[in-house]
C-alpha cells in the first residue's frame, strides 16, 4: 500500500491526480492488474471524469451544490452535512485498471480528488491487486 498526501486550496474543488496516482502505481511496481485507490475522509471523495475542459469540474460542482445545499435544516452540528452528503454521492474509492504500469484510462478520463469541506491536508490510499 501507497498513501499520497494532498493539500487542497478550496473549499470545494476538484483536484486532477491522475500524474500522482501514475507515480505512486510505478513505485509499487504494479505493471499489470489494477489499483485502488480509497480516500480515508468523511468530507472527500474519489471520482473518475473528464480532465480535458476545466469546466466538466465546475459543473460537477455547481450541480451538487444544488443538489445537496449547504443551507438545508441539517442536524449535523459541524456545519457540513452538506459535504457528507456529497461525499457519499460521489464515493469513497475508486478501482483503476493498470496496463504496461500505468493507470488504463480512457483518452480524456482523469482522475479527480473532490474536496468538499476544505481547505485541509488529506490523504490518497493505493493498494496494487
Amino acid at each position: 500500500m501507497k498513501r499520497l498526501s494532498l493539500r487542497t486550496q478550496a473549499k470545494r474543488e476538484l483536484l486532477d491526480i491522475t500524474d500522482q496516482v501514475a507515480k505512486a502505481i510505478r513505485e509499487l511496481g504494479l505493471s499489470e492488474g489494477a489499483c485502488l485507490l480509497f480516500v480515508p475522509h468523511t468530507t472527500a471523495a474519489i471520482t473518475i471524469n473528464e480532465n480535458a475542459d476545466p469546466a466538466v469540474k465546475d459543473d460537477i460542482l455547481t450541480a451538487l451544490a444544488r443538489l445537496v445545499p449547504p443551507s438545508l435544516a441539517y442536524r449535523h452540528l459541524e456545519g457540513n452535512a452538506h459535504a457528507h452528503i456529497q461525499t457519499s454521492l460521489i464515493g469513497s474509492s475508486v478501482l483503476v485498471p493498470v496496463a504496461n504500469g500505468r493507470p488504463a484510462l480512457g483518452t480524456w478520463q482523469g482522475i479527480l480528488f473532490c474536496e468538499f469541506d476544505g481547505p485541509r491536508s488529506r490523504e490518497l490510499w493505493l493498494i496494487g491487486l
